[in-house]
């Protein structure tokens, strides 16, 4: 999730970039905002090295918002054999039939000219000619399990206009090969030898390897096979990694504290895919966002707004907030997605800013129920038991019952994630008929970070940890020793529990003072 600086070189505003997430989000998009609002083109360059692509950066104007696109295509020198999987020609061919100015309709659902199921004259295994666009050789690598993760808004499946609206620049001149769906299809440890292969900082890959892992595990839940045997379509072709990678790159050369998002617009409608019709959002989208820290609503368009290589970059880098929090503003701006809406702006907003103190949201949900029977060996040993199942607090609260009758009340907070593990393991120790769920939301928490105090008693050194509660911006607003170790301190010591925590805590203020200058 979003980096966090530790909590004694926290500065006491943090930098954040926050992404609006009411158009949905993909690679292309997120690469297009990143650079919207400052990144380094440069920090790409070790990728386009690796993976003979290039990223062509321009910009476009999205209903009336003026914003920067990216797409990426195959260079010259690119092996071929890596683009045409196939016995004929992919002819995108847009100096004739698809003009990317689009100043006229572009049907690539193709009610005509274009049918994607190729009733006419493209077919798909490509014995003739398609004609969709581009001078040189488009491949959409069609073998026959193409569609399977749509790397965002796919321009094959596009309603009815696809008018990009292009006012200025935008890269689709088609000079090269697009990149998009091309290359081989992959295994999971294929794509990930090749991330590793790019010169890339440590952390970058570590975060591109996080995404794929995502998409992976997703794909894998989805079809009921391991990791390892995961075939990858679209997500392993080279677009797809230069999108993961690039994306990682430019968040490193922005470097923020903290990276949010607001809930995800999914879409609707349904998605082709090599199974068949889905709706919307893909199977692999509502996978990665089961394991996110984000929400997802539905709409605004019948269209897939939320794409799988899209989630899990977001799934690995953002943590989600239901509103945008107080963000003193720097930048901003808008990556283009490729399909253009009649009254939806289809671009994804980046922010970043400074933003201002608060308290971090942890989504949860809450089990109860009620005891009337418990003895008090099963209720003391409860609360280890039921953290050790995935619970994040129990509370047990006595309290009478029907007939007057005395008993305790037993409150968890877990993960939704958690809740059904942690709910049989409540009922198998307690023995309860029922047990009741309250879907809480989420609660807000504070940023936790431990610190060590050193304190001095009679000659002896003693380490004693020391929690420290900050909002999100960095400002302490608590400073706590912890009991255990200041209860075996007073022990060995002889000295009050409350006089060995208040001078271990008392250290640590001192410190925390030191490092702000106050």
């Amino acid at each position: 999730m979003g980096t966090v600086l530790p909590s004694d070189t926290k500065p006491l505003f943090m930098h954040t970039l926050a992404f609006d997430g009411r158009s949905g989000a993909s690679g292309d998009m997120l690469l297009g905002a990143l650079l919207a609002i400052g990144a380094d083109r440069g920090a790409l360059d070790p990728i386009e090295a690796a993976l003979d692509v290039e990223f062509r950066v321009g910009s476009t104007v999205k209903n009336g918002i003026d914003s920067t696109a990216v797409s990426v295509v195959l260079t010259d020198d690119h092996d071929p054999q890596r683009v045409d999987n196939r016995d004929s020609q992919h002819v995108d061919n847009h100096d004739s039939q698809h003009v990317d100015n689009h100043d006229s309709q572009h049907v690539d659902n193709h009610d005509s000219q274009h049918v994607d199921n190729h009733d006419s004259q493209h077919v798909d295994n490509h014995d003739s000619q398609h004609v969709d666009n581009h001078d040189s050789q488009h491949v959409d690598n069609h073998d026959s399990q193409h569609v399977d993760n749509h790397d965002s808004q796919h321009v094959d499946n596009h309603d009815s206009q696809h008018v990009d609206n292009h006012d200025s620049q935008h890269v689709d001149n088609h000079d090269s090969h697009n990149a998009e769906g091309h290359g081989p299809h992959r295994h999971y440890e294929e794509v990930i030898e090749i991330v590793e292969s790019i010169d890339l900082p440590a952390a970058v890959t570590d975060l591109a390897i996080g995404a794929f892992r995502r998409l992976g595990e997703a794909e894998a839940t989805i079809h009921g096979e391991s990791l390892s045997a995961i075939h990858f379509h679209e997500v392993g072709a080279d677009d797809a990694i230069a999108d993961v990678t690039g994306v990682m790159a430019l968040l490193a050369d922005l470097d923020p504290d903290k990276v949010l998002t607001t809930p995800i617009a999914v879409g609707g409608g349904t998605v082709e895919m090599s199974h068949g019709s889905y709706p919307i959002p893909a199977p692999a989208v509502v996978e990665i966002a089961a394991d996110a820290d984000w929400s997802i609503v539905g709409g605004p368009v019948d269209a897939e707004l939320l794409t799988p290589t899209g989630a899990a970059i977001l799934a690995e880098i953002a943590d989600g907030v239901d509103t945008l929090p107080s963000i003193d503003v720097e930048t901003s701006g808008y990556g283009a997605g490729t399909r253009t809406f009649d009254r939806h702006p289809n671009v994804l907003r980046a922010i970043s800013g400074h933003a201002g103190g608060g308290l971090s949201t942890e989504p949860i949900t809450v089990l109860e129920t009620n005891l009337d029977d418990a003895t008090p060996e099963t209720l003391g040993s409860l609360q280890e038991t039921l953290i050790d199942a995935g619970a994040r607090d129990v509370s047990i609260v006595p309290t009478t019952m029907k007939k007057s009758r005395p008993g305790h009340l037993v409150k968890v907070i877990v993960h939704p994630a958690d809740a059904e593990r942690v709910a049989h393991r409540l009922a198998v120790e307690t023995g309860t008929l029922g047990i009741r769920e309250h879907g809480a939301g989420h609660r807000w928490t504070a940023d936790r970070a431990f610190e060590t105090a050193r304190i001095e008693i009679d000659g002896e050194r003693f380490d004693v940890s020391v929690k420290l509660a900050s909002t999100t911006d960095g400002e302490v607003y608590d400073v706590s020793a912890e009991h255990d170790d200041v209860a075996a301190v007073a022990a060995e010591t002889g000295l009050a529990v409350r006089e060995v925590a208040r001078r271990a805590e008392a250290i640590v203020h001192r410190r925390l003072e030191d490092s702000t200058g106050d």
